[in-house]
């Protein structure tokens, strides 16, 4: 299936509509793009004005997304203003899909001194061109490993969404959303963005001081404060892994106490959740490695 853009006032550069240009990589998540184009869409409708427009962008004429849609490009590179908002979409495989071409495009649109943003691990494309070096940035928690050995010089977060100047960043799915409703609140004020919001079902805006993951208790499914305690020291500590015995001592257990507590509520023992941890990063890296 491809989908064409439509050729109506929200795809169509107004004189006064703020226009952002989806540079779209192959594999792009499909979540993180419609999160960052429907905010634009409803700002439109609920204002009763084109205050924004946008346009699919690319090499080549076509680009498939994560679900196997495909989207019909609207534009080359080449064919940009000054004034245009860049962001580019990545998703799967953004090694093999941040090409040298987009990569060298990057890096001239920079030189013009042009906005530039990276939704879901769009960023890769944007720290590969240089774009982010001694910058704050955020990509999605799988992605972070990989990324932050390969762009030393990136300021690496776990938020939701960074506004470094010209440099955005966001950390994959819905996060676009928090994104667009902030640039929104910047250029027409909050009362826009909360009415955006609200056409959304989108009942918590998100600002660049959230993380990314569930807490500790919501992604275990256990409420117990010392538990949680000992798995942030074992997330925190994976290259250095630290001993039950040293782990206990720091919640005030001894290691029994501690081997019960794991066995209770996870079924398994503090060494073998530790080593899990420890191989889920170790498979991360590989993932994101060429």
């Amino acid at each position: 299936m491809t989908l064409v853009p439509r050729k109506a006032t929200q795809t169509q550069k107004t004189t006064d509509a703020r226009r952002f240009v989806f540079v779209l990589l192959d594999k792009f998540t499909m979540i993180s793009f419609a999160g960052a184009i429907e905010p634009l869409r409803i700002a439109n409708r609920v204002s009763g004005e084109a205050l924004y427009a946008w346009v699919l962008c690319g090499e080549g004429s076509e680009k498939s997304c994560s679900n196997g849609a495909t989207f019909r490009l609207e534009l080359g590179l080449e064919e940009m203003d000054r004034e245009d908002t860049i962001l580019v979409c990545g998703g799967l495989d953004i090694q093999r899909t941040t090409t040298k071409g987009v990569v060298n495009w990057l890096r001239r649109e920079a030189r013009r001194g042009v906005t530039i943003g990276g939704i879901c691990t769009g960023g890769h494309a944007l720290a590969k061109a240089g774009l982010l070096d001694g910058r704050k940035a955020t990509i999605h928690w799988e992605n972070q490993d990989g990324f932050a050995e390969e762009f030393e010089d990136v300021k690496l977060t776990k938020s939701v969404y960074v506004m470094d100047g010209n440099r955005w960043t966001t950390a994959g799915g819905i996060s676009s959303i928090d994104l667009m409703l902030k640039i929104i609140a910047n250029d027409h004020g909050e009362d826009l963005a909360n009415t955006v919001a609200d056409q959304m079902i989108y009942s918590t805006i998100r600002t660049d001081q959230d993380t990314q993951r569930l807490s500790i208790p919501t992604r275990i499914g256990v409420r117990h404060p010392k538990l949680s305690q000992v798995i942030q020291m074992m997330e925190g500590n994976i290259e250095d892994p630290m001993s039950p015995a040293d782990l206990a001592e720091e919640v005030g257990m001894s290691t029994r106490q501690l081997e019960r507590l794991f066995r209770r509520y996870l079924n398994r023992s503090p060494k073998r959740y530790y080593m899990e941890l420890r191989l889920q990063k170790a498979r991360n890296l590989l993932m994101q490695t060429d």
